[in-house]
């Protein structure tokens, strides 16, 4: 059973939100974004306490001999109805991630495997783009550096939309790829891998920078192979002295590049402070699937047997060439729910 009390605060604060933003008082966009986390919660707390109301009514007509029989089967029916909406009810209530409605900065680089694990970078930056374009996401690549067999040493995208983060951020790891490279000569199978890393973007109100912190060089940017593409030094190279941290955008105009550039070592930054928080907090970190370590080799794509494997959760579909076609929905939606059941685990242990 839920807590009623609990249940009230949250709906006198929507209401108040409400009133609030039809006055048009205080800070509408703070309030605006509470509204809006709030109001799917608030949904769930009415279809819960509606149904409430009609076992009450059901539980009442008992007492009538000739609406007893009635009552009883609608009772039943009532009354199986009920963990179902209390699970639901249970998960609108799960903390939320305060980055999960960010935009989300997406870096893929081949990891062990030569050219192959270039070529499965370059499939993974496809994979993730149709399945940016199937959400009505827009996705913009900040910085992409080809091999010269048409995969990519790097690139470094921002994706913009409603809940980019909240899905994405799952994708962190090692992605590994077992499959034979159109070079092998014998079929064997290789393995190689790739890394991902999904970060929230971060504002300049969560990370200051200050210019003495920060080195800017400008360079020409590179196409294929290290060859020129442009005879201007429009690419930029930030190096974060503190930290080490070192960002290139070479997509557009220096002044676009040094902007985009910034707001990837912000987000790297940000992303450093929220690993830091995880640490500290060992056994919730462990408990959820989307803050596991960027070593972690979390999902195997088999080509041969058209399987793929997320290990996190053990989870196999049968499904590749749709899977890496950029239909993600079934991973990531099994991936949310596993996490959700681990945090409601750990919070009613």
């Amino acid at each position: 059973m839920v807590p009623l009390d609990k249940l009230d605060q949250i709906t006198q604060r929507f209401e108040y939100l409400e009133a609030q933003l039809g006055t048009g008082g205080g800070d509408i966009a703070a309030l605006g974004r509470e509204y809006a986390e709030l109001r799917p919660v608030v949904a769930e707390i009415a279809g819960y306490r509606s149904l409430l109301d009609e076992i009450a009514g059901a539980e009442a007509m008992l007492s009538d001999p000739e609406m007893k029989e009635l009552a009883e089967v609608e009772l039943e029916e009532l009354r199986q109805r009920l963990p179902e909406v209390e699970d639901r009810l249970r998960i609108a209530l799960l903390p939320k991630d305060a980055a999960d409605a960010r935009p989300a900065i997406l870096e893929i680089r081949p990891g062990t495997g030569g050219d192959e694990a270039a070529l499965f970078a370059g499939d993974l930056l496809r994979m993730y783009q149709r399945y940016a374009e199937s959400k009505g996401w827009r996705f913009e690549v900040l910085d992409l550096t080809e091999s010269d067999l048409g995969g990519i040493k790097e690139a470094t995208v921002n994706i913009q939309g409603d809940g980019v983060f909240a899905r994405l951020k799952y994708e962190s790891g090692v992605h590994r790829v077992q499959r034979v490279p159109e070079t092998e000569a014998q079929g064997r199978i290789h393995t190689s891998a790739a890394t991902v890393a999904v970060l929230p973007e971060a504002e300049e109100v969560d990370i200051d920078i200050p210019a003495s912190d920060i080195r800017i060089d400008t360079m020409r940017a590179s196409g294929a192979g290290g060859q020129h593409v442009n005879t201007t030094d429009s690419a930029v190279r930030i190096t974060h002295i503190p930290t080490g941290i070192v960002v290139t955008s070479s997509e557009k105009s220096q002044h676009q590049n040094r902007a985009n550039a910034m707001a990837v070592l912000r987000a790297r930054l940000y992303d450093q402070q929220r690993q830091a928080l995880d640490d500290a907090r060992s056994a919730e970190r462990r408990s959820q699937v989307g803050s596991g370590d960027r070593s972690e080799r979390i999902r195997t794509y088999n080509f041969p047997q058209g399987r793929l494997t997320d290990h996190r959760i053990g989870l196999t579909l049968y499904a590749l060439d749709r899977i890496i076609g950029g239909d993600l929905d079934e991973v990531i939606d099994a991936l949310i729910q596993h996490d959700q059941a681990a945090r409601l685990a750990e919070i009613e242990a």
